[in-house]
């Protein structure tokens, strides 16, 4: 366990950093500590209102001055792929360069349900939502001098993905549904993602082709433990049931560790000098608490076949294609 915290970040004066979920738990912290740093922060959340309030909350709590925290709140509902290329085209329109973007929020074992554009929600959220966003910001990534000299993409998996099975013939869960179940193929999902992401980062950087070049980026995984947030409570408030909310509760209380803490890997892999397609977890207890380590998602995250074939469908699912 390396001991680090947020106040060995670098100063990020001058960057632009991109936080989905920002309004809460790890987004809302992680935004706190890159704009404590000097960096432009835009806050990517569904809710603008929940947002601006968040954003009031870390500047009146922050213990820097208010003056000098630059947060950006904007609308973007990962559940709409309208919703993320409308994100993507307004930030290009005030913004030359994305310097790190922290694919972080998302939803835990919830009821079936479909977003606006028919995908099972926790796949289409955490994963495709996230793909599409990433791949739309990806001039602007291009652009950045980044941290440490490349930019960071930074995708936010779980534990919870060596629960997760890739199953191509039913990705949407159609003919039938398990909430855990779900929750872990979508964590699963975020790992293949960003190790493939690296690959075709590598592949650009060693090809011949000068139309492709180096994109001087990075992709990065990470997951926060046990972090005690509202994606907890939420999933309790959403099963009905009594007993899973008492359940929670105690869990949270024992094992989890707070947002702040949790966030520190995020923070880690977005500033420190870490190779692409790294994971970073807690070092502690059963990785579910502590600073952040580098190590290794299950073998199944690596599975390159499985990776390029998801990476084609979901260009195919989004309309989205990376220029790499």
């Amino acid at each position: 366990m390396s001991g680090w915290t947020e106040d060995e970040m670098p100063r990020l004066d001058g960057k632009t950093v991109v936080v989905t979920g920002a309004n809460s738990g790890l987004g809302y912290e992680g935004s706190r500590a890159f704009a404590e740093k000097g960096a432009t922060v835009v806050m990517a959340c569904r809710s603008v209102e929940r947002g601006e309030r968040a954003a009031d909350e870390i500047r009146r709590e922050s213990a820097v001055d208010r003056g000098d925290l630059d947060l950006d709140v904007r609308e973007c509902d990962l559940a709409s792929l309208d919703s993320v290329a409308a994100f993507a085209e307004g930030l290009g329109d005030d913004y030359d360069a994305v310097d790190v973007c922290c694919n972080n929020a998302g939803v835990m074992a919830i009821p079936r349900s479909e977003t606006e554009d028919g995908f099972e929600t926790q796949f289409g959220v955490n994963h495709l939502g996230h793909f599409a966003l990433t791949g739309r910001l990806f001039p602007l990534l291009n652009n950045a001098e980044g941290v440490g000299g490349d930019a960071r993409v930074v995708t936010q998996s779980s534990g919870a993905h060596e629960q997760g099975e890739m199953d191509f013939s039913d990705l949407n869960w159609e003919r039938s549904y398990g909430k855990w179940k779900a929750y872990g193929r979508s964590k699963l999902a975020n790992l293949l993602f960003a190790y493939e992401l690296q690959r075709r980062i590598n592949d650009a950087a060693a090809g011949d082709d000068p139309e492709r070049g180096d994109p001087g980026l990075r992709s990065v995984a990470c997951h926060p433990g046990y972090a005690a947030t509202n994606l907890q409570h939420r999933t309790a408030e959403e099963s009905g049931s009594p007993l899973l909310k008492a359940g929670m509760k105690a869990a949270n209380a024992v094992l989890g560790q707070d947002a702040a803490t949790g966030a520190l890997p995020m923070l880690y892999a977005a500033t420190a000098d870490v190779d692409g397609g790294a994971y970073v977890e807690p070092g502690g207890l059963m990785n579910i608490r502590g600073t952040p380590t580098v190590g290794r998602s299950n073998d199944a995250s690596y599975d390159r076949a499985d990776a390029r074939r998801l990476w084609e469908y979901s260009e195919e699912a989004t309309g989205v294609e990376f220029p790499i």
